[in-house]
């Protein structure tokens, strides 16, 4: 295995811990689940300098471990959506990678910025689709007498789309001022 495979799979690992870390400090808004946290923004730093692989490997195993660490799992499949999936699908953020790195060597902020807000906007948006459909096949009852999509989508927005915009103004800043972090040695 050459150096940078290694080194690789070496910041995988410890990015997936990060991860893990920073969902547990995070404000929790409801009893039933759904928090605000940075939990993606590990994701994001692997997807942006590995590629988008790398990110999914990072948010599988980063769901794998909220699973193993006391997650709330009522079917396989919820499990399979609420955290495998989930969190995987953050991943694709990489999908901008290399526009990412060429704004960086052009030395092009705005455009930095730009594509970061995209990746961590596409992923996630489907992190939150993967919760809501969770959320309507398993957890309906708590619906009650509303549409269960609606239900849904907003209990689940309530926390996704802070944490969205959160992780994407984090990320912003966090290339801008230190762009070497985009390099992989």
């Amino acid at each position: 295995m050459n150096n940078k495979k290694l080194l690789m799979l070496v910041e995988i690992a410890i990015f997936a811990g990060l991860g893990v870390v920073l969902d547990k400090l995070s404000f929790a808004l409801w009893a039933q689940g759904g928090s605000i946290s940075f939990v993606m923004l590990p994701i994001l730093i692997i997807a942006v300098r590995w590629g988008m692989l790398a990110g999914i490997t990072t948010g599988f195993l980063i769901g794998g471990l909220q699973m193993l660490f006391g997650a709330y799992i009522l079917h396989w499949a919820q499990a399979l959506l609420d955290y495998v999936v989930a969190f995987s699908v953050v991943g694709l953020a990489g999908v901008f990678r290399k526009q990412i790195l060429q704004a960086a060597n052009e030395v092009n902020k705005k455009s930095i910025v730009r594509y970061i807000v995209l990746g961590i906007v596409l992923g996630g948006l489907l992190r939150y689709a993967a919760h809501s459909l969770a959320g309507v096949v398993f957890f309906s009852e708590y619906a009650g007498d509303q549409n269960v999509w609606v239900y849904t989508l907003i209990y689940n927005g309530s926390y996704m789309i802070p944490a969205i915009i959160l992780t994407a103004i984090a990320g912003s800043l966090l290339f801008t001022a230190a762009p070497r972090l985009l390099k992989t040695k």
